[in-house]
């Protein structure tokens, strides 16, 4: 996401490390998935884009409705076959 974010402005790293204060080196990390910028430094990442973040409201939730689903659901998990308790046996395994 912070790639083509990046690059619909046309922007290079080391360009959008300048505009935003963040190192290089971080925006690159950021842009591979091996490190998650902070909710600050992504306002300013998406400020030195010229963009605006829009926060969308959370859904609201039907806690009547997820009770019943929820009832159901254990009541089919009582009719379900009950297995002996015990350890789990496995084949030995074989090396080739």
């Amino acid at each position: 996401m912070l790639a083509s974010m990046r690059r619909g402005g046309k922007l290079s790293q080391a360009e959008l490390a300048r505009r935003s204060g963040v190192p290089r080196t971080a925006i690159n990390a950021y842009e591979r998935g091996t490190r998650t910028p902070t909710a600050t430094t992504l306002m300013r990442l998406v400020e030195a884009c010229d963009l605006t973040l829009t926060p969308t409201p959370r859904p609201t939730l039907d806690l009547a409705a997820n009770a019943v689903i929820l009832e159901q659901v254990l009541d089919l998990a009582e009719l379900l076959p009950q297995r002996p308790r015990g350890p789990l046996e496995f084949p030995p395994l074989v090396a080739a």
